[in-house]
């Protein structure tokens, strides 16, 4: 009897703890579902650089804890950029292409940490961009993360970004240099 009394429990424990991320994420998505890339372009020039990356996460800009459910942006997975006169695409596995035009994107730099990763200083790529914002004025910037898969591509792909990038440039939240686990 004492067996049965103790899975039902942890059969409501973990049942409350799965309902809770469900309900968590549709809230989430529920918040985000006005932003977006931008629709891909039916025509364009060749790539100036293609690589694969492992796409990180979307985040407010200067926020990189906080995850964005915006739409084709959602999921971490492994994807494959094109950087283009016009723009970036960003063709995530699983999730619908997504493209950025050169006009709305403010530029790359290395970033250590987002949502879901940490790596080595400067491990990753932040590319920071102007969101598709059907309910607001001002569209609000985001961080995407990037991961580079080979080595010497993370330099590549910055400057790439930073060459055809023409969204004019705004401050960037400061972020605390020191880890929370840090023990100095």
């Amino acid at each position: 009897m004492d067996k049965w009394i103790g899975a039902i429990v942890s059969l409501a424990i973990v049942s409350l703890a799965v309902w809770l991320m469900y309900r968590s994420w549709r809230r989430r998505t529920v918040r985000d579902e006005s932003l977006s890339a931008y629709p891909v372009p039916v025509s364009h020039a060749e790539p100036l650089l293609e690589t694969e990356v492992l796409y990180v996460a979307t985040t407010p800009i200067g926020e990189p804890l906080e995850r964005l459910a915006v739409q084709g942006l959602a999921y971490r997975g492994s994807a494959r950029i094109e950087v283009l006169p016009e723009g970036l695409i960003l063709r995530i596995a699983g999730e619908s292409t997504s493209f950025i035009p050169a006009d709305r994107l403010a530029g790359a730099e290395l970033a250590s940490y987002a949502i879901d990763r940490g790596v080595e200083p400067e491990g990753l790529i932040a590319v920071t961009w102007i969101a598709s914002e059907r309910a607001i004025e001002a569209p609000p910037r985001v961080d995407s993360y990037l991961r580079a898969r080979y080595p010497g591509d993370p330099a590549r792909i910055i400057q790439a970004i930073n060459d055809i990038a023409a969204a004019p440039a705004a401050s960037r939240p400061k972020q605390n240099q020191e880890s929370e686990a840090s023990d100095d």
